[in-house]
Protein backbone atom coordinates (compact mmCIF):
# COMPACT_ATOMS: atom_id res chain seq x y z
CA UNK A 1 0.00 0.00 0.00
CA UNK A 2 1.39 3.47 -1.14
CA UNK A 3 0.85 6.94 0.91
CA UNK A 4 -1.57 8.27 -1.48
CA UNK A 5 -3.75 4.69 -1.23
CA UNK A 6 -4.16 5.68 2.58
CA UNK A 7 -4.35 8.39 2.48
CA UNK A 8 -7.69 8.51 -0.15
CA UNK A 9 -9.24 5.44 1.36
CA UNK A 10 -9.08 7.40 5.16
CA UNK A 11 -10.52 10.15 4.02
CA UNK A 12 -13.64 8.42 1.93
CA UNK A 13 -14.30 6.83 5.55
CA UNK A 14 -13.73 9.99 7.48
CA UNK A 15 -16.13 11.59 5.34
CA UNK A 16 -18.33 9.17 5.06
CA UNK A 17 -18.13 8.36 9.46
CA UNK A 18 -18.53 11.97 10.01
CA UNK A 19 -21.77 12.07 8.08
CA UNK A 20 -22.87 8.78 9.65
CA UNK A 21 -23.01 10.49 13.21
CA UNK A 22 -23.67 13.90 12.23
CA UNK A 23 -26.91 12.15 11.30
CA UNK A 24 -27.66 9.22 12.67
CA UNK A 25 -27.03 6.58 9.65
CA UNK A 26 -25.04 3.90 8.77
CA UNK A 27 -22.84 6.15 5.81
CA UNK A 28 -22.83 3.43 3.41
CA UNK A 29 -25.25 5.68 1.06
CA UNK A 30 -22.08 7.89 0.74
CA UNK A 31 -19.49 5.67 1.20
CA UNK A 32 -20.50 2.74 -1.34
CA UNK A 33 -19.97 5.10 -4.66
CA UNK A 34 -16.85 6.99 -3.22
CA UNK A 35 -15.10 3.66 -2.85
CA UNK A 36 -16.53 2.30 -6.44
CA UNK A 37 -15.71 5.62 -8.08
CA UNK A 38 -12.87 7.53 -6.20
CA UNK A 39 -9.66 5.02 -6.10
CA UNK A 40 -9.93 4.83 -9.84
CA UNK A 41 -9.57 8.74 -10.32
CA UNK A 42 -6.15 8.67 -8.22
CA UNK A 43 -5.19 6.02 -10.31
CA UNK A 44 -5.49 3.15 -7.66
CA UNK A 45 -7.07 -0.29 -8.39
CA UNK A 46 -10.62 -0.02 -8.60
CA UNK A 47 -12.42 -2.05 -6.29
CA UNK A 48 -14.87 -4.53 -7.19
CA UNK A 49 -18.78 -4.39 -6.14
CA UNK A 50 -18.65 -7.41 -3.33
CA UNK A 51 -15.46 -5.91 -2.03
CA UNK A 52 -17.12 -2.33 -1.70
CA UNK A 53 -20.35 -3.57 0.02
CA UNK A 54 -17.96 -6.21 2.30
CA UNK A 55 -15.70 -2.95 3.11
CA UNK A 56 -18.82 -0.93 3.66
CA UNK A 57 -20.56 -3.69 6.22
CA UNK A 58 -17.03 -3.70 8.31
CA UNK A 59 -16.84 0.28 8.27
CA UNK A 60 -20.73 0.75 9.27
CA UNK A 61 -20.05 -1.41 12.28
CA UNK A 62 -17.13 0.67 13.72
CA UNK A 63 -18.79 3.63 12.26
CA UNK A 64 -22.03 2.95 14.25
CA UNK A 65 -20.19 2.21 17.54
CA UNK A 66 -17.68 5.49 17.41
CA UNK A 67 -21.42 7.38 17.26
CA UNK A 68 -23.75 5.83 19.87
CA UNK A 69 -20.48 6.48 22.05
CA UNK A 70 -20.37 10.05 21.69
CA UNK A 71 -24.25 10.38 22.49
CA UNK A 72 -24.10 7.54 25.33
CA UNK A 73 -24.82 10.72 27.78
CA UNK A 74 -27.35 13.24 27.96
CA UNK A 75 -30.51 10.80 27.10
CA UNK A 76 -30.11 10.79 23.93
CA UNK A 77 -30.54 6.88 23.30
CA UNK A 78 -33.88 5.68 23.81
CA UNK A 79 -33.20 2.32 25.40
CA UNK A 80 -36.36 1.13 24.56
CA UNK A 81 -37.08 2.15 21.36
CA UNK A 82 -33.33 0.42 20.06
CA UNK A 83 -34.82 -3.00 21.78
CA UNK A 84 -38.05 -3.00 19.94
CA UNK A 85 -36.81 -1.44 16.64
CA UNK A 86 -33.23 -3.49 16.64
CA UNK A 87 -34.47 -6.77 17.52
CA UNK A 88 -36.95 -6.82 14.59
CA UNK A 89 -35.20 -4.90 12.05
CA UNK A 90 -32.44 -7.80 12.80
CA UNK A 91 -35.39 -10.18 12.51
CA UNK A 92 -36.15 -8.65 9.52
CA UNK A 93 -33.07 -8.57 7.98
CA UNK A 94 -32.17 -12.26 7.83
CA UNK A 95 -35.48 -12.94 6.89
CA UNK A 96 -35.11 -10.01 3.72
CA UNK A 97 -31.09 -12.04 3.04
CA UNK A 98 -32.23 -15.48 2.49
CA UNK A 99 -35.14 -14.64 0.67
CA UNK A 100 -33.07 -12.30 -1.34
CA UNK A 101 -31.65 -15.46 -2.99
CA UNK A 102 -35.79 -16.46 -4.60
CA UNK A 103 -35.50 -12.58 -6.16
CA UNK A 104 -34.31 -11.39 -9.24
CA UNK A 105 -31.66 -8.36 -8.91
CA UNK A 106 -34.20 -6.26 -10.92
CA UNK A 107 -36.71 -7.35 -8.76
CA UNK A 108 -33.92 -6.29 -6.01
CA UNK A 109 -33.63 -3.08 -7.37
CA UNK A 110 -37.30 -2.24 -7.58
CA UNK A 111 -38.05 -3.51 -3.60
CA UNK A 112 -35.11 -0.88 -2.67
CA UNK A 113 -36.47 2.21 -5.39
CA UNK A 114 -39.77 1.86 -3.92
CA UNK A 115 -38.88 2.10 -0.19
CA UNK A 116 -36.07 4.87 -0.75
CA UNK A 117 -38.86 6.82 -2.60
CA UNK A 118 -41.29 6.56 0.60
CA UNK A 119 -38.48 7.49 2.78
CA UNK A 120 -37.69 10.50 0.76
CA UNK A 121 -41.15 11.23 0.64
CA UNK A 122 -41.69 11.22 4.31
CA UNK A 123 -38.78 13.03 5.16
CA UNK A 124 -40.27 16.31 3.52
CA UNK A 125 -43.69 15.86 5.78
CA UNK A 126 -43.62 18.79 8.33
CA UNK A 127 -42.42 17.78 11.68
CA UNK A 128 -43.89 19.96 14.25
CA UNK A 129 -43.42 20.90 17.71
CA UNK A 130 -41.72 16.74 17.98
CA UNK A 131 -38.11 19.06 19.18
CA UNK A 132 -40.26 20.62 22.25
CA UNK A 133 -40.71 16.84 23.94
CA UNK A 134 -38.70 16.62 26.91
CA UNK A 135 -36.38 13.31 26.39
CA UNK A 136 -37.97 11.57 29.71
CA UNK A 137 -41.11 12.45 28.42
CA UNK A 138 -41.16 10.99 24.57
CA UNK A 139 -43.73 8.14 24.40
CA UNK A 140 -44.22 5.40 21.01
CA UNK A 141 -46.38 2.91 20.22
CA UNK A 142 -43.85 -0.40 20.60
CA UNK A 143 -45.76 -2.34 18.13
CA UNK A 144 -46.13 0.00 15.70
CA UNK A 145 -42.22 0.53 15.91
CA UNK A 146 -41.33 -3.13 15.72
CA UNK A 147 -43.50 -3.95 12.78
CA UNK A 148 -42.33 -1.33 10.66
CA UNK A 149 -38.50 -2.19 11.29
CA UNK A 150 -39.25 -5.60 10.67
CA UNK A 151 -40.32 -4.60 7.34
CA UNK A 152 -37.46 -2.15 7.21
CA UNK A 153 -35.01 -5.52 7.99
CA UNK A 154 -36.67 -7.00 5.00
CA UNK A 155 -35.67 -4.38 2.65
CA UNK A 156 -32.18 -3.86 3.98
CA UNK A 157 -31.71 -7.73 4.25
CA UNK A 158 -32.86 -8.15 0.67
CA UNK A 159 -30.61 -5.20 -0.61
CA UNK A 160 -28.09 -5.69 1.64
CA UNK A 161 -28.15 -2.18 3.52
CA UNK A 162 -28.42 -1.50 7.10
CA UNK A 163 -31.85 0.45 6.40
CA UNK A 164 -30.68 3.53 8.80
CA UNK A 165 -32.16 5.88 5.70
CA UNK A 166 -35.49 4.59 5.95
CA UNK A 167 -35.42 4.44 9.76
CA UNK A 168 -35.31 7.91 10.13
CA UNK A 169 -38.00 9.24 8.56
CA UNK A 170 -40.28 6.58 10.22
CA UNK A 171 -38.78 7.40 13.82
CA UNK A 172 -39.48 11.34 12.80
CA UNK A 173 -42.59 11.31 11.32
CA UNK A 174 -44.91 8.35 12.53
CA UNK A 175 -43.39 7.95 16.00
CA UNK A 176 -42.90 11.47 16.52
CA UNK A 177 -38.87 11.16 18.39
CA UNK A 178 -37.37 14.11 18.53
CA UNK A 179 -34.44 14.58 15.98
CA UNK A 180 -31.50 14.23 18.44
CA UNK A 181 -32.97 11.00 19.90
CA UNK A 182 -33.39 9.74 16.49
CA UNK A 183 -30.63 10.38 15.16
CA UNK A 184 -28.12 9.01 18.10
CA UNK A 185 -31.35 5.88 18.54
CA UNK A 186 -30.96 5.32 14.88
CA UNK A 187 -27.25 4.94 15.16
CA UNK A 188 -27.48 2.50 17.71
CA UNK A 189 -30.41 0.69 15.88
CA UNK A 190 -28.10 0.28 13.12
CA UNK A 191 -25.11 -1.21 14.47
CA UNK A 192 -27.75 -4.22 15.71
CA UNK A 193 -29.10 -4.03 12.03
CA UNK A 194 -25.18 -4.42 10.42
CA UNK A 195 -24.10 -7.07 12.57
CA UNK A 196 -25.57 -9.84 10.92
CA UNK A 197 -24.18 -8.48 7.50
CA UNK A 198 -20.80 -8.13 9.34
CA UNK A 199 -20.91 -11.91 10.20
CA UNK A 200 -22.32 -12.52 6.50
CA UNK A 201 -19.25 -10.58 5.03
CA UNK A 202 -16.53 -11.75 6.74
CA UNK A 203 -17.51 -15.25 6.67
CA UNK A 204 -17.66 -15.34 2.95
CA UNK A 205 -14.36 -13.50 2.63
CA UNK A 206 -15.97 -10.67 1.22
CA UNK A 207 -13.47 -8.19 2.96
CA UNK A 208 -10.36 -6.97 1.77
CA UNK A 209 -8.59 -6.27 4.95
CA UNK A 210 -6.07 -3.35 4.76
CA UNK A 211 -8.54 -0.73 3.04
CA UNK A 212 -11.33 -2.07 5.96
CA UNK A 213 -8.48 -1.29 8.98
CA UNK A 214 -8.03 2.41 7.27
CA UNK A 215 -11.25 3.01 7.25
CA UNK A 216 -12.13 1.40 10.68
CA UNK A 217 -9.68 3.61 12.00
CA UNK A 218 -11.34 6.96 9.97
CA UNK A 219 -14.89 5.74 11.74
CA UNK A 220 -13.70 5.69 15.27
CA UNK A 221 -12.27 9.00 14.60
CA UNK A 222 -14.28 10.92 12.59
CA UNK A 223 -18.10 9.63 14.17
CA UNK A 224 -17.66 11.02 17.31
CA UNK A 225 -16.64 13.92 16.04
CA UNK A 226 -19.56 13.95 13.41
CA UNK A 227 -21.81 12.92 16.43
CA UNK A 228 -20.42 16.20 18.70
CA UNK A 229 -21.30 18.49 15.35
CA UNK A 230 -25.12 16.56 15.20
CA UNK A 231 -25.38 18.32 18.72
CA UNK A 232 -24.94 21.43 18.31
CA UNK A 233 -26.48 21.55 15.40
CA UNK A 234 -30.07 23.43 14.65
CA UNK A 235 -32.63 20.25 14.51
CA UNK A 236 -34.60 21.83 11.55
CA UNK A 237 -31.08 21.92 9.64
CA UNK A 238 -30.01 18.71 10.09
CA UNK A 239 -34.30 17.59 9.31
CA UNK A 240 -33.17 19.64 5.91
CA UNK A 241 -29.74 17.59 5.30
CA UNK A 242 -31.37 14.84 5.88
CA UNK A 243 -33.84 15.35 3.28
CA UNK A 244 -31.86 16.04 0.67
CA UNK A 245 -29.45 13.03 1.20
CA UNK A 246 -32.26 10.60 1.12
CA UNK A 247 -33.83 12.66 -1.49
CA UNK A 248 -30.36 12.41 -3.38
CA UNK A 249 -30.41 8.74 -2.39
CA UNK A 250 -33.90 7.39 -4.11
CA UNK A 251 -33.21 9.35 -7.08
CA UNK A 252 -29.80 7.67 -7.54
CA UNK A 253 -31.31 4.07 -6.97
CA UNK A 254 -34.41 4.91 -9.50
CA UNK A 255 -31.71 6.16 -12.16
CA UNK A 256 -29.68 2.83 -11.12
CA UNK A 257 -33.21 1.09 -11.72
CA UNK A 258 -34.16 2.51 -15.08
Amino acid sequence: MDLTFVVVIFLIGFVGSYISGMLGIGGSIIKYPMLLYIPSLFGLAAFSAHEVSGISAVQVFFATIGGVWAYRKGGYLNKSLIIYMGGAILLGSFIGSFGSRLMSESGINLVYGILAVIAAVMMFIPKKNIDDIPFDQVTFNKWIAASLAFIVGIGSGIVGAAGAFLLVPIMLVVLKIPTRMTIASSLAITFISSIGATIGKLTTGQVDYYPAAIMIVASLIAAPLGAMAGKKINTKILQVILAILIAVTAIKIWIDIL
